[in-house]
């Protein structure tokens, strides 16, 4: 249990029975009237965000999410193998828990996996990867770095939107949250 005075941004709660992370929190002491809590919530399964209020001092169940670093090895064709690098012990993934992080995970790759009761509540990548563009077509002359994009394809099989100068066989560095060309890795 804590109070709604120890709530910090990443921390888990367990309200009603579901898991929600907090966003954000503001503190808010109107000049009349009781202080209270504003929060955004985020269910940790199902992603939906919800703005809740909680009066000030009120006491919050939390939830204990054991947060470790671990390394994908590979995917057996239904799930997806980490290991825990201090005990070499290995957890099997299901595609649903990864969801769209596996467009951007490549073997060998540290992930952070975070656990609740010994379930897999989701997996967090690095903000960024670098990735090597498997296909694309090729550049024409008076590609510039400003203006257009074009479809590529990455050595993990996502596909995204890159500069029209870039060639296959580019490494770049992409964002793992939206997908996005962060730049060109040399």
């Amino acid at each position: 249990m804590a109070s709604t005075n120890d709530l910090k941004n990443g921390l888990v709660l367990n309200l009603e029975g579901q898991l929600w992370s907090v966003v954000e929190f503001q503190h808010v002491k109107p000049g009349k009237g009781p202080a209270f809590v504003r929060t955004k919530l985020k269910n940790v399964l199902s992603g939906k965000v919800v703005d809740k209020t909680f009066n000030a001092g009120v006491k919050v169940e939390t939830a204990n999410v054991d947060k470790r670093t671990m390394q994908y090895l590979y995917n057996d064709g239904t799930d997806y193998i980490f290991m825990d690098p201090d005990t070499y012990d290995q957890l099997p993934v299901s595609p649903e828990v990864v969801g769209d992080a596996a467009k951007f995970m490549m073997e060998n790759q540290d992930a952070v996996v975070a656990r609740h009761d010994g379930n897999v509540l989701y997996i967090e990548l690095p903000a960024s990867v670098v990735l090597e563009i498997t296909y694309t077509e090729p550049g024409l002359q008076g590609d510039r770095s400003t203006g257009g994009t074009k479809p590529a394809t990455l050595e993990t099989g996502a596909e995204i939107a890159v500069p029209l100068f870039l060639e296959q066989g580019t490494k770049i560095k992409v964002d793992t949250r939206d997908g996005s060309y962060l730049g060109r890795v040399s």
